[in-house]
């Protein structure tokens, strides 16, 4: 129906009503044969006021399948003005002004006005309630997001979901209706509602949840066979940009119980904006979604440096094309780490003011099986890049590196730790460049991390594959860790391992189970087989060693470690002895070197246990 066409049906109904109104009320307190001159005049003019004051509020363009309290309350004021001005004009006019007859057409007025609105949403209601088969949903929150969701699931004939029960720990709600829906019971009970409900959907409508909060609520869910779904953040609802009904399916990133880190806007933009930033390794995961992110800061110029040139090609062409409406250029450096000359030259000609160090080998028993790689790679590279830096005057350095640097037991996190120490030993020695490390944990859906192997695992039909019951690891999603690389930048005084307050660890087994369950299939369906722990893992990760530890956080969920000992004239013999050594050799000088154990310890604790 047009709206030319629904605004002529409703003026004719409405004319309808209140002529209906008035002549019932006439006809309740006097005879219709008393109908005179004055009885018609008074009609037409409560006719006249009231389209005018329909017009005024716009009643006629309110869609009444989503009417509320608030539409009957700009009806009846509507009503109200329309009977008090009808009552002025009938009195100046000089005539008797009829107060019961007027007080009687009111109410009757109110009652057919609103009924008629009501009773359209009503029928609508009914219609799409019995338009076609719908899956049965169950919604998790009765407060103002999940009234609001209900309402437009109930309405809307072309969604497959319709509500039969909400779920919500507030007690006051529990037994109560709300638009004909039962509050069941608080969450603790999704499992028996499900049941009970025959349930096929569970959309959880609490958009300001917390991280902890969510997690709480799907691990619940997960119990059942019901595809559980959410709906969108509560800043994507403020703005407009989506609908309630635009739900998601909760992602692993929602459950990792920690609220993400924030950006400070202002600093950053001081040490970023309009300045010239290098990323190296910015074809990788970790590298590509910090160029991503820098460019909202607008520098200058970006240098993408990298090894393969398909993915260095991929990110160019996406920040080109994402970017296009700004001045930023974006440049691309194909080049190998170990290469010092070529570093050497793309620092001095491009001549950045902040340097991103991404690159390295990360995979933990890959490494063990070529340390003579992750050695190239993770130290000589990061001492290549921060000589060219310190060289080209780079105003600050940020390497990232990983908690398997932490009492390493690998060759990847032996290596990690002394590229730190070069680190720090750089930011001692130079005068211009503040050289500073980012330490954080996994990556969930980064190059190598288990939530691929997960997801193609359960795709081939299972099993998932996890090294042991007991293994933990703190995770983070790929943009809070860029986040947390671009703003060690903005914090950096020089020397410093920030390390981000990664929250309670994650069971992997756990984890798995929960990507089985999103995956749409039962974990019995895919199994869970346990593997053993390879070569150089640990049940769990640390973050810092307890003689690192500072307690005050430097900015929100961020930390700074304590300067331990740097062994850099063990680095440069380790260097230097580097060609002639084999992989036996290699490991345990890097891990030796790694969990600071020198060569005139080993020896005084050779003699004390001999």
């Amino acid at each position: 129906m047009t709206y030319r066409s629904r605004l002529a049906l409703l003026a004719m109904l409405d004319s309808a009503i209140v002529l209906s109104a008035i002549s019932a009320s006439s006809w309740l307190l006097a005879s219709p044969s008393e109908w005179n001159a004055s009885f018609y005049m008074l009609a037409a003019a409560l006719l006249f006021f009231h389209h005018c004051f329909f017009f005024y509020f716009k009643l006629y363009k309110k869609a009444w399948e989503y009417a509320s309290v608030g539409e009957l309350l700009i009806i009846a004021k509507a009503v109200g003005l329309s009977f008090l001005l009808t009552g002025l004009a009938q009195g100046l006019s000089g005539g008797k002004v009829e107060l019961k007859l007027l007080a009687v057409t009111w109410m009757l007025h109110i009652l057919l006005i609103g009924g008629s609105r009501l009773c359209w949403r009503v029928l609508r209601g009914r219609f799409n309630k019995q338009s076609g088969k719908r899956k049965r949903t169950l919604i998790v929150g009765a407060g103002s997001a999940g009234i609001m969701l209900a309402r437009q699931l109930m309405n809307n004939s072309e969604t497959e979901l319709y509500p039969v029960a909400f779920v919500d720990d507030d007690a006051n709600k529990h037994m109560l209706d709300i638009m004909g829906i039962p509050v069941a019971g608080g969450v603790s009970s999704i499992v028996s509602k499900v049941r009970e409900h025959d349930i096929d959907n569970i959309v959880i409508a609490i958009p300001s949840l917390s991280k902890k909060g969510l997690y709480a609520i799907y691990t619940e869910c997960a119990k059942t066979n019901a595809k559980t779904q959410i709906i969108p953040r509560l800043e994507d609802l403020a703005t407009g940009r989506i609908s309630v009904t635009q739900f998601r399916d909760v992602q692993v990133e929602d459950l990792l119980g920690r609220e993400p880190v924030e950006l400070d806007i202002e600093s950053i933009s001081e040490y970023v904006t309009q300045k010239v930033v290098l990323v190296t390794g910015a074809g990788g995961s970790i590298g590509s979604e910090v160029c991503r992110q820098i460019s909202r800061f607008l520098p200058e110029k970006l240098v993408l440096l990298g090894h393969g040139e398909n993915s260095i090609y991929a990110i160019e062409m996406e920040l080109k094309e994402t970017f296009k409406d700004t001045n930023i250029k974006f440049y691309t450096e194909i080049a190998d780490l170990q290469d010092a000359d070529k570093m050497n030259a793309v620092m001095m000609f491009h001549r950045p003011h902040v340097v991103y160090h991404a690159a390295a080998h990360k995979h933990v028993p890959l490494m063990e099986r070529n340390p003579e790689e992750a050695f190239k790679n993770n130290v000589l590279g990061t001492l290549n890049a921060a000589r060219a830096a310190s060289k080209s005057r780079v105003e600050t350095f940020v390497m990232i590196s990983t908690d398997k640097a932490v009492n390493p037991t690998s060759v990847m996190g032996a290596t990690k730790r002394v590229a730190e120490m070069i680190i720090q030993h750089m930011d001692r020695v130079s005068s211009n460049t503040k050289f500073v490390a980012v330490r954080f944990g996994n990556v969930l859906g980064s190059r190598g991390s288990v939530i691929p192997l997960f997801k193609k695992q359960i795709a081939k039909g299972g099993p998932v594959t996890v090294t042991h019951p007991d293994m933990v690891r703190y995770f983070m999603t790929i943009p809070e860790a860029s986040r947390l690389v671009i703003q060690a930048g903005a914090l950096a005084r020089g020397g410093e391992i920030f390390v981000l307050d990664m929250g309670e660890p994650v069971n992997i087994t756990e984890l798995a189970q929960n990507v089985i369950r999103m995956s749409g299939f039962a974990v019995d369906e895919i199994g869970i087989e346990y593997t053993g722990i390879r070569p150089g893992e640990k049940l769990f990760e640390e973050m810092l060693k307890a003689d690192e530890v500072m307690e005050k956080q430097v900015y929100p969920k961020i930390y700074i470690g304590k300067a331990s000992a740097i062994f850099y004239e063990e680095i440069e013999a380790l260097i230097a002895d580097f060609p002639g050594m084999n992989q036996a050799e290699l490991k345990v000088r890097l891990l030796d070197l790694g969990n600071h154990i020198v060569p005139s310890a080993r020896s005084e604790l050779a003699s004390v246990t001999g």
